[in-house]
């Protein structure tokens, strides 16, 4: 494997040609989250897009599950409160939660190697990367409603872009599990494959945005589409689109795309993922 970054007591990160793997690594307790896990999940999420060498970030589970969501078994408050006590032990505001866990304003593509059960917050937040590759039998689930409380993470906003507002619907307020094959064809994941294929697949598609991608036109491409998601101006996206377009032309890494692909080699990029285009 290739170097490692900072230490960690819940995760696991290996960086290697460019592609981090961050492994949620608390495999005795179905790596649920508890306050530990929470926070250098974060942390080190944040500090891998910081990392200018990061170009691609793949997120799994170590043993037999992605995670359990959060985790209960430490008691005191009753199942319905346990994701406020839980937020409030770490000292987040309802202002700071969304801050920490918004993956799409990073510049680095994050990919979702879900390799087995992700049940409530952490179905929500594998849903909040990129893109999910899940195992076929993988049992997934969103119980909100069924311990009182409101899908979290986000879950409200981006379920029903994903898979339309009767399927997110049921999904929340029946509570039920799910597959993964399911999840794919409901259009949660990008696909569905063998357990024991999840982490190869998302390396193998991380590798190829690490090496043939532009990190600056990767990172750029991301930031629109999200920023996309929420711009009713049709005209406006296309002209700051043809502007960062434009802009990108310009730099050394347009021509070095360019003779990599006439020359089918792997092109040397220069470009920096968090790469500013001019602002006027």
């Amino acid at each position: 494997m290739g170097r490692g970054t900072e230490t960690y007591e819940t995760v696991l990160v290996d960086v290697d040609k460019g592609v981090a793997t961050l492994t949620l690594n608390r495999p005795d307790a179905l790596n649920a989250f508890d306050t530990t896990l929470d926070r250098e999940f974060h942390e080190a999420m944040w500090a891998l897009d910081a990392d200018p060498e990061v170009r691609v970030i793949v997120v799994t589970g170590a043993g037999k599950a992605f995670s359990s969501g959060l985790d209960l078994s430490s008691g005191g408050a009753a199942l319905a409160g346990a994701e406020a006590e839980h937020e409030s032990e770490l000292g987040l505001t309802a202002d700071a939660i969304p801050e920490r866990s918004a993956f799409w304003k990073m510049r680095t593509p994050v990919i979702a190697a879900v390799n087995g059960a992700a049940i409530g917050a952490a179905l929500n937040v594998a849903l909040l990367m990129d893109i999910v590759i899940v195992a076929e039998d993988a049992k997934l689930r969103l119980p909100f409603n069924r311990i009182g409380v409101v899908p979290d993470a986000n879950a409200t906003w981006l379920l029903p872009r994903l898979v339309g507002t009767q399927r997110a619907l049921e999904l929340f307020w029946t509570g039920r599990f799910f597959t993964g094959a399911e999840a794919a064809e409901l259009g949660l994941a990008l696909k569905a494959v063998p357990k024991d294929e999840v982490l190869t697949t998302a390396l193998n598609l991380a590798r190829e945005i690490a090496t043939y991608a532009s990190p600056a036109a990767a990172g750029l491409t991301k930031e629109l589409v999200y920023k996309f998601l929420m711009e009713t101006d049709r005209n406006a996206a296309f002209a700051l689109e043809t502007k960062i377009i434009f802009w990108l032309g310009q730099q050394p890494d347009a021509m070095a795309g360019v003779m990599a692909l006439m020359g089918k080699s792997e092109p040397t990029w220069q470009g920096s993922k968090h790469a500013e285009p001019p602002k006027d």
